[in-house]
């Protein structure tokens, strides 16, 4: 079965996890973002994949346990640029709101990073408003960064941790 029809079917049959999730993602109602379910990425399907926020989630079952396929996967999806959300479906059910949480924090963008230096003095107008957005979005450091993974593995890496070239 060639791989579009594969993921018409899957489309057809959800999991109920999957489908708890899609109910939220589906139509633009996921704080604006366009996901799209069960989609055929290289020679993989993916459960659901925002592709304008570079973010793919798989809702799993207890077959993907340390599975070295889906570690192979994932290593190929974070390696066209995508960051991989993985839950489980007991944390679906249990933590919905949790779940739905880790999905924004990884769609928000990123923080402008506190370091980079200007040889142009900046305007006093408007500072603490701006210094107050920077450090809302301090809490989203933890994040994993793309091509990290799972929740806690890999550092953000910001233009001033980078090495000169």
């Amino acid at each position: 079965m060639k791989l579009q029809a594969f993921a018409r079917n899957m489309r057809a049959a959800p999991t109920a996890a999957e489908a708890i999730v899609w109910r939220h993602l589906r139509a633009h109602r996921f704080a604006g973002h366009k996901f799209k379910r069960q989609q055929p990425i290289g020679k993989y399907i993916v459960d659901f994949v925002c592709f304008e926020g570079g973010v793919i989630v798989e809702v799993d079952g207890g077959q993907h346990n340390d599975s070295a396929a889906d570690q192979a996967r994932d290593a190929w999806l974070m390696s066209q640029g995508f960051l991989v959300l993985r839950f489980w479906n007991n944390e679906v059910s249990q933590n919905l709101d949790g779940v739905l949480t880790r999905i924004l924090e990884a769609l928000a963008p990123s923080p402008q990073p506190l370091c980079v230096a200007s040889s142009v003095p900046l305007s006093h107008e408007g500072r603490g408003a701006k210094l107050a957005r920077t450090i809302d979005n301090a809490s989203l450091s933890s994040l994993p960064t793309r091509g990290g993974g799972t929740e806690g593995e890999g550092e953000r890496e910001t233009p001033c941790q980078k090495s000169p070239a």
